[in-house]
């Protein structure tokens, strides 16, 4: 119940970690759900040989659950800023949308930094959209 209080909209959508989890084998779930070590360990094994990518079916409702949790809603949606990243990533937007226009317009020009600062952003992306909803809620 106290979460509840304390998180009164879900920051993750069970829908689209099912949807990233058909990409799964490449970690796009585990990413999304805020857990980047095993998300890069299933980017590089394939899943862990795919074996993990099908346990996973049945983990997702948990992790959702995990990142309802851990998670502040706010005015920046994260399942808008892992679409942007996911697919105009390269292209800074998804910074651009939570109002890093700097790094966004060096995504931009370079390619996400020659796509280290993409790699970096799967890897931080949850916590940067918490920290953007925290400034707010406290101004």
């Amino acid at each position: 119940m106290e979460n509840a209080i304390r998180h009164p909209g879900n920051t993750h959508n069970l829908v689209m970690g099912y949807l990233l989890w058909i990409f799964g084998f490449m970690g796009a779930h585990r990413f999304y759900y805020g857990r980047p070590v095993s998300g890069t360990l299933y980017f590089f094994t394939l899943g862990i040989f795919f074996i993990g990518w099908i346990i996973d079916l049945f983990l997702i409702p948990s992790m959702d659950r995990s990142a309802y949790i851990k998670y502040i809603p706010g005015d920046k949606d994260y399942n808008i800023s892992w679409i942007l990243l996911t697919f105009l990533g390269i292209f800074g937007i998804h910074r651009l949308y939570l109002g890093k226009w700097l790094t966004g317009l060096i995504w931009l020009l370079t390619g996400g930094l020659l796509l280290l600062g993409v790699l970096y952003d799967y890897w931080t992306l949850n916590e940067q959209i918490d920290r953007v909803n925290q400034r707010r809620r406290f101004r």
